[in-house]
């Protein structure tokens, strides 16, 4: 049977993967998701791109997990393929992957003519994206009593009907460990290339993912209406917007020449960055990476109700636990504790909250994030109507250093951070899911030398030895470089976890080692085990150094040296940042060249 019509046989798309896997250089990755994105029918283009995302859509529309642990694809495999649960066990166990497992039982079965029999019967069918993805879906929203055989039942189905490597991806998938290397910005170039009529339309491609956070939408939109019906996208309440991030600073002074002199400066509060949508009644809440936090803040969803005086609006703010009794706020870790879906209204009673609004992203219409910055604000003024839990960020306008530096000061002592200075001139616009000039970060950590955390990517680590021994106990740290979509490396990072978290740690990382170097890493160092840059942590050293074995800041600051940390120390895991929100290159050398700077002023006040 050929491909039902503007479907696409699953074949192509795994033969993509197959392709993708074993490629090490970004460009020639795009290059072969271009060719697949052109030979996709539009019908379907939205369910390529979200399989080769990994996914079965964008992170905000709360798509259940699939739920079929690794125990229960070994009883799909094996129902698959006629063999004993142990058999494909221990060929588990042999192999490590279970993809290459369901692969070479598939491949066996067809040498005994069996696929081959029941093709010709009519037993089997060629798998096409639309019944994949479908049967998919249909796994992930199974539930109640026997959805684990109903779960096991569909994954199976898919497994008779596919190719070996058909095979092998689909368990790939359901494992959540595709490893095919490409991370949204590469496809993002490659809808540019294909539909957009070359790299001059990522800009478009680009902003529209950054209004919907939904590639597979941008993908169908691009490729059946053209790069116009991308360039007329604007905010819609219920659809997060990715969130606009910051560069940070140490020195007042440059801070302001950065941002254009002038400012708006803002306390940087320790809570939860918080995307909140009204329409009506309606109110849902999105953390800073898309995902649907409603259910946590029940108390916050009443604020906004009662809060915003227009009837459609998307408004930006953090969620800071506080003391109802002494009025003090909070460390973010005590809001963590909201997290437990079950016990929602006792998290209420035990840690209350408050919400610090700092930006208006649409109002009854009108589309703010083309609105230079003190337009937003007038806006978020005139339609928030304030209370003891519900405020306007503390924040004050100036273009002096000294002020600034007061004004920081001032947010210390209040319990913030520190502050966010955000430039005020005529190009102040919401730049979503943008790093740059127009907001900079600016706070300390007096109990260091180095000024301040960063947070950084996991991307292999090294086993201990002594009572350690066995585990994974150090991790190889890196970077994100934004121009190159690649991670690159910092620091190997042993201290500040506690036995409890190593262990823990190990659980989080054992399903995403792979076999090489991912090919969004650049790495000099071997480690034991490479891992997909899934994870960021939050890390804190002595002091920033250079390296001649690290990537981060090669060759810019010492020909053939890179910036690394000298003496990091694990503080937290930052479950809300996704790898591409995580410290850049630029921030890491800038630290180092201020760190440089400051040591030789004191050297010359000292002569």
């Amino acid at each position: 049977m050929g491909k039902a019509p503007g479907d696409l046989e699953f074949r192509r798309v795994a033969e993509t993967f197959s392709s993708l896997e074993r490629i090490t250089a970004r460009t020639q990755l795009t290059l072969v998701l271009v060719k697949l994105l052109k030979d996709t029918p539009v019908d379907v283009i939205d369910k390529v791109v979200y399989l080769i995302q990994g996914k079965l859509g964008p992170d905000w529309k709360g798509i259940p997990e699939l739920g079929v642990g690794e125990k229960y694809l070994v009883k799909a495999v094996a129902s698959a393929y006629r063999v004993s649960e142990d058999t494909v066990t221990k060929l588990f166990k042999s192999e490590g992957d279970l993809g290459e497992v369901a692969e070479r039982l598939c491949r066996q079965q067809q040498g005994r003519g069996a696929g081959l029999a029941a093709f010709m019967a009519g037993g089997q069918r060629r798998l096409t994206v639309s019944r994949v993805f479908d049967t998919l879906l249909k796994i992930a929203y199974a539930e109640g009593e026997g959805s684990r055989d109903v779960k096991i039942r569909y994954t199976a189905s898919l497994l008779v009907d596919a190719e070996p490597l058909e095979a092998k991806y689909i368990v790939r998938f359901i494992e959540g460990r595709l490893r095919v290397g490409v991370g949204d910005a590469t496809i993002l170039d490659a809808l540019a290339v294909a539909y957009g009529g070359g790299a001059h339309a990522r800009p478009v491609v680009e902003r529209a993912y950054n209004l919907r956070a939904d590639l597979g939408l941008v993908a169908r939109m691009i490729a059946s209406e053209g790069l116009d019906s991308l360039a007329r996208i604007t905010p819609i309440v219920g659809v997060p917007i990715r969130p606009m991030l910051a560069e940070r600073g140490r020195d007042a002074r440059e801070i302001l020449d950065k941002v254009g002199g002038r400012a708006i400066v803002e306390f940087k509060y320790d809570g939860e960055r918080a995307q909140i949508h009204k329409d009506g009644d309606r109110v849902v809440i999105f953390s800073r990476r898309l995902e649907d936090i409603t259910f946590r803040y029940p108390d916050v969803v009443e604020m906004a109700k009662s809060g915003l005086k227009a009837e459609k609006a998307i408004v930006e703010g953090e969620i800071v636990a506080f003391d109802p009794e002494t009025g003090e706020l909070r460390p973010f870790q005590e809001l963590m504790h909201r997290k437990r879906k079950h016990e929602v209204d006792k998290a209420v009673k035990e840690i209350p909250v408050k919400v610090f609004l700092f930006d208006a992203l649409y109002s009854d219409g009108v589309d703010l994030t083309v609105k230079p910055l003190p337009e937003r604000r007038r806006v978020l003024e005139d339609i928030v109507v304030e209370s003891d839990t519900w405020t306007i960020a503390s924040y004050t306008t100036t273009e002096s250093p000294g002020d600034l530096d007061n004004f920081f000061l001032e947010a210390v002592a209040e319990g913030a951070e520190g502050v966010m200075v955000k430039a005020v001139h005529s190009e102040s616009f919401y730049t979503a899911g943008i790093r740059g000039w127009l907001w900079v970060k600016y706070k300390r950590d007096y109990r260091s030398e180095m000024i301040d955390t960063v947070d950084l990517v996991v991307v292999g680590a090294f086993y201990g030895k002594g009572k350690r021994g066995g585990k994974l106990s150090s991790l190889l740290m890196a970077a994100y470089d934004p121009k190159t979509d690649t991670f690159k490396t910092v620091c190997k990072m042993a201290t500040g976890f506690t036995d409890e978290e190593l262990d823990k740690m190990n659980e989080m990382l054992k399903p995403h080692i792979i076999k090489h170097k991912h090919p969004r890493v650049e790495s000099k160092m071997k480690p034991d085990v490479w891992i997909e840059p899934v994870y960021v942590a939050e890390v804190l050293g002595a002091e920033l150094t250079l390296s001649p074995i690290h990537t981060c800041g090669l060759d810019r600051v010492k020909p053939g040296a890179g910036v690394s940390i000298r003496f990091p120390r694990f503080i937290r895991w930052r479950d809300d940042k996704r790898p591409e929100d995580a410290t850049t290159e630029d921030e890491v050398v800038e630290m180092y060249r201020r760190q440089l700077k400051k040591i030789e002023e004191e050297a010359v006040e000292q002569v």
